[in-house]
């Protein structure tokens, strides 16, 4: 591709996720439904004005890496501790429930392979912190008791859903489920929640120093931009997938964490505030480019709209998701209506449901007609379970306090 029409498309990509995303949040949609909505109206879907090539795909990797970084940044421990066991239960049902029953349907009900039936089942397992405290916090119930128990659940669902994402990926990436890059990826995460805390603390020293004494602006982005693609890279470089390492570098400068022994390594609050406030611009910039991505990905023309496979498999997966997220939340010692609450809320597949989707297209699991589907599943509950989330509260929301 010339460059100048490199620019050209990005220039599009940029503004046309801007645009939609504008759109969708005033018509109270989550932001990512209208940058996924962008890619699909440029790419070969609709008009066809945009295709993914080589030079986008590595912009938006660096877009899902810096998402994770962000997720990891937000993650945290003391909100899942002060929740206690309730958002244990809830995340382990809302984590295995869907995961078995995707794979299963899957795997003996649509006959796909292992690892594609894997991979159906992972996604399912997503849960999206951002949509979720969004919308919690539009209606107040952040801090309110069941806004504890999702809150800390999801911080759960994202740990694990990270993990077993890198194992699926690399397993996918080799061509089977692998012990040895299995064990990899488990020593890496075991390795490095126990070190975390020790590096960030050394970390944020060092990166506080430079900002002092520096003389020109912009150390604090150069610094954090190169650790996490420090982190990226050494994800690969041991088996485990690059986004993996944005996780665990946002996880290893949060303000909020701490090793489950209840040894802690605190940092400065203000510091940690400026890290975020001064990456928040470079992360809005490259995450949009993913889900445009995303959309330009997918091409809805070679779909046989006529066969019923791809409605079958859209109705199955989407009842599946939105019941696995009620499994571990139906078991909780609280009213009824909390519990329905609580279930809902956890239902938003989101950025990370996406990112299962996108990886499983990219390695070759999902071909176009599945990954379509699950595309669909996921635009389905991040969309709809906001809205049905502010019609419940207002019609039930008293009987909460």
């Amino acid at each position: 591709m010339e460059t100048h029409t490199f620019f050209l498309h990005l220039l599009i990509i940029l503004l046309s996720a801007r645009f939609f995303a504008e759109v969708a949040v005033y018509l109270k949609m989550p932001s990512v439904i209208g940058e996924l909505m962008a890619g699909i109206i440029l790419g070969p879907s609709l008009i066809g004005l945009l295709e993914p090539d080589e030079a986008i795909r590595l912009l938006a990797e660096i877009g899902i890496i810096l998402l994770l970084f962000e997720v990891g940044l937000e993650t945290d421990f003391k909100r899942l501790a002060s929740a206690g066991k309730e958002a244990v239960i809830v995340a382990i049902g809302g984590f295995f429930v869907p995961f078995l029953l995707g794979f299963i349907f899957a795997y003996w009900v649509f006959n796909f392979s292992l690892m594609l039936s894997l991979f159906i089942g992972g996604t399912l397992t997503a849960t999206s912190i951002g949509i979720t405290v969004r919308v919690l916090s539009d209606l107040g119930r952040q801090n309110k008791k069941e806004g504890q128990i999702i809150l800390g659940a999801a911080v759960i669902d994202d740990v694990l859903g990270v993990i077993l994402l890198a194992l699926l990926y690399e397993s996918a990436i080799h061509g089977g489920i692998s012990l040895v890059n299995t064990s990899k990826i488990l020593i890496f995460v075991s390795v490095f929640f126990l070190i975390a805390p020790i590096a960030a603390k050394l970390i944020s020293h060092l990166i506080h120093h430079l900002d002092k004494v520096n003389r020109i602006p912009g150390m604090i982005p150069t610094t954090i931009v190169s650790l996490v693609l420090f982190f990226a890279w050494l994800a690969h470089a041991i088996g485990a997938p690059e986004l993996l390492g944005g996780f665990a570098a946002g996880l290893a400068l949060s303000r909020r964490f701490f090793l489950p022994f209840g040894i802690a390594l605190h940092h400065e609050p203000a510091f940690v505030k400026r890290i975020e406030n001064q990456m928040r611009p470079i992360i809005q910039l490259f995450t949009p480019i993913f889900f445009v991505m995303v959309g330009l990905s997918l091409n809805l023309r070679e779909i046989d709209w006529s066969s019923p496979f791809i409605w079958g498999f859209s109705a199955v997966f989407f009842t599946i998701a939105v019941i696995g997220k009620y499994a571990g939340a139906i078991f909780l010692r609280e009213k009824l209506v909390m519990r329905i609450a609580i279930g809902m809320s956890m239902v938003p597949r989101g950025e990370v449901g996406l990112i299962f989707a996108e990886l499983g297209r990219m390695s070759g699991i999902f071909n176009n007609e599945v990954y379509a589907g699950m595309v669909i599943v996921i635009a389905l509950t991040t969309l709809l379970a906001p809205l049905v989330m502010k019609s419940y509260y207002g019609r039930f929301g008293r009987y909460l306090n």
